[in-house]
């Protein structure tokens, strides 16, 4: 049978990789590890506005490197590791140094780095559902961005675990571990924050 609407889905079931593809339904959904989850309407335009700061300053110094920066909506296939189910995730932005690992559907395999931005009724979805899946998935680099607070949480895999690093806030920079070079003046990642009505 295909599946057209959303609402032909058992939420409480399992899924796998091959029936998210087969989906005809227009709704923007993630898989955690297997299970359906609605990803949230439309970002605010203070959303899209630090996403697009954060792309255009990791844009500028990967222009000329071999790693790709993707924006959402964009598939990431993270592999199915320890009996948890398959996983398909829509990160607000991501890199992928590996460029074996960029298909057409999206990319398949674990990004280098993996940036969300916390939006109103995502939190938990962000700081324990995916921040486990990136961990097990061996995400060298995971960026939380809090807007409200205009901080931003960074942790980095060692030894298969995240390490969270200090908060970073306005004044401070961030050095990448995982893109030699890439230093972040904290603050640009809020500039022109207007919430338009």
């Amino acid at each position: 049978m295909e599946i057209t609407e959303l609402n032909q889905l058992d939420l409480s079931k399992a899924y796998t990789v091959k029936e998210y593809l087969s989906w005809k339904f227009q709704e923007k959904v993630e898989l955690l590890k297997g299970y359906i989850t609605k990803r949230s309407p439309a970002p605010s335009s203070g959303h899209q506005r630090i996403s697009g700061n954060i792309h255009g300053q990791l844009w500028s110094i990967l222009r000329n490197r071999k790693c790709q920066l993707f924006s959402a909506p964009f598939d990431v296939y993270l592999p199915s590791l320890n009996g948890v189910g398959e996983t398909v995730v829509q990160p607000d932005l991501c890199v992928i140094c590996d460029v074996t690992k960029i298909k057409k559907q999206g990319c398949v395999g674990t990004p280098d780095l993996i940036i969300e931005i916390l939006s109103p009724g995502n939190a938990r979805r962000e700081m324990k559902d995916k921040y486990e899946i990136y961990e097990l998935a061996g995400v060298k680099e995971y960026w939380v961005v809090f807007p409200s607070e205009q901080v931003l949480q960074v942790y980095l895999l060692k030894d298969e675990v995240f390490v969270p690093q200090k908060p970073y806030t306005s004044g401070d920079i961030y050095t990448s571990a995982v893109l030699e070079g890439f230093a972040l003046e904290v603050e640009s990642i809020f500039e022109n924050m207007i919430e338009f009505e």
